[in-house]
């Protein structure tokens, strides 16, 4: 099955949205660049009501912006001037679009609830993601530990302001990828005949209650996987870093601890795994750095070999698609990330490597003038269904991204679009409190981002993590594999 989305529908197609109150969007990177053309095509707000901040002069890049009367000022937002710079460029019922890292989320997202502002970010930050690295446990320096707070820290409101965590491309558009092709895996099963209850299939297709539908379609494992073949016409320089999204945060979340959703169909835990101490205990830890913990994994129509970097949605999927009877989960599925990054990134990570992982002195961050070719392939892989495996996702060229956002990469159009639309879904359900990306209609989603996301991609492979193996040291343990149940997570671990 393939579904394309047509660009040309962009314009007069979609949704548009009308905001009247005041927006500030913290930090002016990559995806923001990209972020704000695609915003005001869909959101309708008046130039001067928007205001942009980055702690670099980004005045020049934002002249065609500030010219219409959009406001810019260098500034940096810390633990002592939050309070006070959030005031000053915000009021009731406005908006906070946070494209920035390291503002600590708790404390931001405690301010715009107090103040009644809408609030989204691309990924959940604190004030010093490095400050416990060396002291803290995998637990500690973990996603899962943020989560916790926030939802200690939300617990108790009531008829909240909504604010949005994590809703970038990954986390964010691939938990609506894995709702489709979940409903894409079980509408062919019901038209197949092999759904061995089509009637209480449809139902759950129509109610869209995923975990039951996920453990009734029989998926074990989810990954997040993805390919950049973007190349430069420019190679990478010596003590350069090169990357096509968030360099900084690429290297954070690399050298922070693997996070993985944990299925209850894994029969055991893998070596330095950590299980949490508190909270619902749907992930593990493991004691070694999500860039340097690779597994096999798959896109169309390839086999990869991707790192395990931890990302919202190794979380937030296992979290929202677990089902629990008696307070005891029966089912959840596996799920984490899969990410093999291009050829200059793979470089420069080798490289930050032999630095003892202290950043290069030069970082640049890919744009369409300097792509010569390639695709940022990202979807949701789902497996262990009577298909084997079922991939949903966008694979768009760089060619399709020039076109629909000049000057950016295929990478940044799709963070973007998972800005643009938990934006649009916010302003249209301001009271909704709490949300990570799986408490968003995914029809809503995709259907404002599938213009924008090249080919949109939904079909079957009869791949396995076991299909294509060939075994060179048998004397090596970990390459005693589990061929009973194909889908364990020590089947995908890529041993050398």
């Amino acid at each position: 099955m393939k579904k394309k989305s047509r660009s040309k529908e962009v314009n007069s197609r979609h949704l548009a949205v009308e905001f009247q109150k005041k927006v500030l969007i913290i930090g002016y990177g990559a995806v923001a660049r990209c972020t704000l053309p695609i915003l005001l095509k869909h959101v309708k707000i008046p130039y001067e009501n928007i205001t942009i901040l980055d702690f670099e002069d980004k005045a020049g890049e934002l002249r065609s912006f500030t010219e219409k009367g959009v406001h810019f000022f260098c500034r940096k937002i810390t633990p002592e001037n939050l309070e006070q710079i959030l005031s000053e460029y915000l009021e009731q019922g406005g908006l906070c679009i946070d494209l920035a890292w390291n503002i600590d989320c708790c404390a931001i997202v405690q301010w715009c609830h107090d103040h009644d502002v809408l609030y989204m970010n691309t990924s959940v930050e604190v004030w010093d993601s490095y400050e416990e690295r060396f002291v803290g446990t995998p637990y500690e320096k973990s996603l899962y530990a943020r989560q916790m707070r926030l939802k200690e820290l939300t617990s108790s409101w009531q008829d909240a302001t909504t604010f949005i965590v994590d809703h970038g491309a990954n986390p964010g558009l691939i938990s609506h990828f894995a709702k489709q092709g979940l409903i894409d895996i079980a509408e062919r099963m019901v038209a197949e005949g092999i759904a061995t209850d089509p009637a209480r299939m449809q139902r759950l297709i129509r109610e869209q209650d995923f975990a039951l539908l996920a453990r009734e379609v029989g998926v074990k494992v989810i990954h997040c996987s993805e390919r950049d073949t973007q190349i430069s016409c420019r190679p990478k320089e010596v003590d350069e870093f090169v990357g096509t999204w968030s360099i900084e945060g690429l290297r954070e979340e690399g050298t922070a601890p693997a996070e993985i959703g944990w299925g209850t169909h894994e029969k055991e835990f893998p070596l330095l795994a950590h299980v949490p101490p508190t909270g619902p205990k749907n992930q593990i830890m493991l004691a070694q750095m999500g860039m340097n913990t690779w597994v096999r994994s798959w896109v169309p129509h390839q086999e990869i070999v991707g790192m395990v970097i931890r990302h919202g949605e190794a979380f937030g999927i296992c979290d929202r698609w677990t089902v629990w009877e008696n307070g005891v989960a029966v089912y959840r599925p596996t799920v984490h990330y899969a990410y093999m990054p291009c050829d200059g990134t793979i470089v420069s990570l080798h490289e930050l490597k032999c630095r003892n992982y202290e950043m290069q002195s030069r970082l640049r961050i890919l744009r369409d003038d300097e792509i010569l070719s390639g695709a940022d392939t990202l979807g949701a892989l789902l497996m262990g269904h009577p298909y084997h495996c079922w991939w949903t996702g966008s694979i768009l060229s760089i060619g399709e991204a020039h076109l629909l956002a000049p000057g950016q990469n295929a990478t940044t159009v799709q963070v973007a679009l998972g800005v643009v639309t938990a934006v649009m879904w916010m302003i249209l359900n301001p009271r909704r409190g709490f949300c990570l990306p799986d408490d968003l209609p995914h029809d809503f989603v995709l259907d404002i981002a599938l213009p924008y996301l090249g080919e949109f991609y939904s079909g079957p492979s009869d791949w396995t993590p076991l299909k294509n193996r060939t075994v060179y040291f048998q004397e090596n343990p970990a390459n005693n594999y589990d061929t009973e149940d194909v889908w364990q997570f020590k089947n995908f671990l890529f041993v050398n």
